[in-house]
């Protein structure tokens, strides 16, 4: 990021140095470090190129802002978004809105806004939002002191995480779950890249809904050599389910490889 800066800023380059502000305030927020978000934040929302990064960059200071205590700073930042979110009116964009909004509310107001968060984004295909929606779910409920709803929402956020490679919020995810008492395994990373090629084919129609005998009858395979690809497959991602495939696979058709 040091040495991208300096590049853009020979080159004159602001859009570049927008999306390097956002990617560094996305990194603190990650690594759990509010402050050093919010600095990153607010200097890529001042970046005067308008760009996508510029509003990604409102939601990292919003959420690190309300961290911090800086009620005032985030809340002007988050009208600014949610009229960049009614525009779009994508699950997407109302979603993180409404995530970002629970943040700087309290009580049922927060609650509902977080439900409205995980159920737009869970339609979406933004497989990190919703991750870090349950996670600053988890998180509100441990400040509520309701930490068996908390563990629900945190190892939902935690497996999510680790199945796509991301060790910051992973392991920001697994501190808080350690903070309601629950016991968490050392992070695991799942290495997706391990799977074969005929793995990954299985893997991916097991995911999207297909039985044994139905993704036998599509890879001309019986139904028993499925079932032994698939328990090979559950071995090396560490599920136990065909359940967990969604949460531990990507979405996208393009491949199976680490976030």
């Amino acid at each position: 990021m040091e040495a991208a800066t300096a590049e853009a800023t020979g080159r004159g380059e602001g859009i570049s140095l927008t999306v390097i502000g956002w990617a560094r305030a996305l990194l603190y927020n990650g690594l759990g470090v509010p402050d050093k978000a919010f600095a990153a934040a607010l200097e890529a929302i001042d970046c005067p190129t308008n760009s996508a990064a510029a509003a990604w960059a409102m939601v990292e200071l919003i959420e690190a802002g309300a961290r911090l205590g800086e009620l005032e700073a985030a809340g002007k930042v988050a009208r600014r978004f949610a009229q960049i979110a009614g525009a779009a009116s994508t699950d997407w964009a109302i979603g993180v809105n409404a995530r970002s909004h629970a943040l700087l509310c309290a009580g049922t107001t927060a609650e509902e806004l977080y439900g409205d968060a995980i159920a737009l984004l869970g339609r979406s295909q933004m497989r990190i939002d919703l991750a870090r929606a349950h996670l600053l779910y988890g998180e509100w409920l441990r400040r509520e002191d309701r930490r068996t709803d908390a563990r629900t929402q945190m190892r939902a956020a935690y497996d999510m995480f680790t199945s796509m490679g991301l060790e910051a919020f992973a392991e920001r995810t697994r501190r808080e779950l350690l903070a309601t008492g629950a016991h968490v395994d050392a992070q695991r990373v799942q290495m997706l890249d391990e799977l074969t090629a005929q793995e990954r084919q299985i893997a991916r129609l097991a995911r999207d809904g297909l039985s044994n005998p139905e993704i036998g009858a599509r890879l001309f395979l019986s139904q028993h050599t499925v079932a032994y690809h698939l328990r090979k497959v559950f071995d090396k991602l560490g599920i136990h389910s065909r359940r967990e495939l969604a949460a531990a696979l990507p979405s996208s058709e393009s491949g199976l490889v680490p976030a």
